[in-house]
């Protein structure tokens, strides 16, 4: 026991030593190890700051790359895997900017990238739609051996959602260039790539021709069936479930909640309810999520007894619920006018089954107390949620009580008491949303001086209006005699 403690005091004391001599992190040998990583994390962070403050905003890649080669504080600054992950995180919308960075990081003959900065790479170009810059990428990781199947997934769904399908295709047949196989997991890779972007006839042509030298599996078969419920061909879905059985391949409850989900979108409740009896007949009980998909759609379609049905149907299976299906059957609830059976779900079930509540679950409760005009209740969830501590509440939250303020008129009152709490002491920032749901409010309620207040908000954070609000706005000041404002909205209008 003595010697492992020793050699672990050794092993320490030797990482408080390199952090001591290569990045001036550690004060004293006796620092714990933990303030280790923090310290390590603040150095990324300043690492970053100074970095992101050379390079600007709109730098080409040559650009740069220039700049980083040839400034002495970014020459004095030690690179690590982490400190690029995060740089190349930060550019990820401007491949010109990552581009560079990761060519300067390259270039220090004391750093090599990891593969998952190259995939980063890969993934930044592909979203981008530079396919000319990921070609050559590419070319250059084949020539240094570099090239995962993680890598070719990322190509094959990236050149997929650029439209180019068939450099998809081209990709998965250079598989041996870079010393990879064309096997069931590869030739999967390629139809998910294919099925996701809705290039599901392509995909089908493919896989009778791969099929005669590749043997599929069931997961070859679920993306297929996925690709068709995506298009919206749940016929050839349905038929996909035959032909995977055909092959030997047990369907599996993803399989029949993908084509579940495709008859709730159509409203084709009598196909669900035999779908969901052959599942269980296959001796493929549906799960969770089946059930709380087709519930949540019984609901939006204003059948919410057949709602209920299906929670007592999945209740009598035996299957756990969890916390989004219990927040769909508090809304379910709320919205058919059970309040009393909302809160018991809420107060009682949830606690009993040891499903946690989330922000969802509060906002949900909240939700349905004001639509039923039930403020107060509404308020005590929400003192209720901020003294547990457990969930914050979001901007959803609040939004069904900034309804209630303007529905009964308490305006003055509670709204500023409301926005106070959401702004100082959630450390808030409104969204587009929120903006939009107060000035049509404060606008009915006939306080068009606070809606321009917010509109001029709106416009500072770049935040760009609605129509739709900037129509109904200018129709307010105007009628107050309020030209400047007038102005400003409809110099705002052109533009839009």
């Amino acid at each position: 026991m003595q010697s492992v403690i020793y050699r672990a005091i050794i092993v320490r004391d030797s990482c408080c030593i390199l952090c001591f001599s290569t990045r001036n992190l550690c004060s004293s040998l006796g620092t714990r190890h933990f303030s280790h990583k923090e310290q390590c994390e603040e150095d990324v962070t300043r690492y970053m700051d100074i970095l992101t403050a050379k390079i600007g905003k709109g730098s080409g890649e040559e650009e740069t790359l220039h700049t980083l080669l040839n400034d002495q504080a970014c020459d004095a600054i030690p690179l690590s895997r982490n400190l690029v992950h995060h740089l190349l995180q930060r550019y990820k919308d401007d491949w010109k900017s990552a581009l560079g960075v990761f060519r300067w990081a390259g270039s220090r003959s004391s750093f090599k990238h990891s593969p998952e900065s190259y995939d980063m790479m890969i993934d930044i170009l592909g979203r981008m739609k530079v396919m000319e810059k990921l070609r050559d990428f590419l070319e250059e990781m084949r020539e240094g051996g570099l090239v995962t199947m993680n890598t070719v997934a990322k190509v094959m769904r990236r050149f997929s959602g650029a439209g180019q399908w068939v450099d998809a295709v081209r990709t998965f047949d250079d598989l041996q260039t870079f010393g990879l196989e064309k096997n069931t997991e590869s030739m999967n890779l390629l139809l998910d790539a294919l099925c996701k972007e809705k290039f599901i006839e392509q995909a089908r042509k493919l896989f009778l021709e791969l099929k005669q030298h590749i043997a599929p599996n069931a997961h070859t078969f679920n993306i297929f069936i996925h690709g068709w419920c995506k298009v919206c061909r749940v016929d050839e879905a349905h038929w996909t479930i035959q032909e995977m059985k055909g092959y030997g391949c047990r369907p599996c409850v993803r399989s029949y909640s993908a084509i579940i989900r495709c008859y709730c979108q159509e409203g084709n409740f009598s196909r669900v309810y035999e779908l969901l009896d052959e599942m269980q007949a296959q001796g493929c009980s549906p799960n969770v999520i089946t059930y709380t998909t087709v519930m949540c759609a019984l609901a939006k379609a204003g059948k919410f007894e057949e709602a209920l049905e299906v929670a007592e149907r999945m209740r009598s299976s035996g299957c756990r619920p969890d916390t989004l299906f219990c927040n769909s059957y508090i809304y379910t609830l709320g919205t058919a006018g059970r309040l009393d059976g909302a809160n018991h779900v809420f107060k009682v079930e949830m606690p009993k089954a040891g499903v946690s509540p989330n922000t969802s679950t509060y906002s949900s409760m909240i939700s349905i107390f004001c639509y039923h005009a039930q403020e107060n209740r509404a308020f005590e969830v929400l003192k209720e949620m901020e003294n547990l501590g457990n969930c914050k509440p979001d901007l959803q939250t609040y939004h069904p009580l900034i309804k209630s303020c303007f529905r009964t008129g308490k305006i003055d009152s509670l709204l500023n008491d409301i926005l106070n709490d959401m702004i100082n002491k959630h450390h808030l920032s409104l969204d587009l949303s929120t903006y939009t749901l107060l000035i049509h409010g404060l606008c009915r309620a006939d306080r068009c001086k606070w809606a321009f207040s917010l509109f001029e908000e709106m416009i500072d954070q770049d935040i760009i209006p609605r129509y739709r609000t900037c129509h109904l706005l200018l129709d307010e000041v105007k009628q107050k005699n309020m030209y400047q404002a007038a102005e400003k909205i409809e110099g705002l209008m052109k533009k839009l």
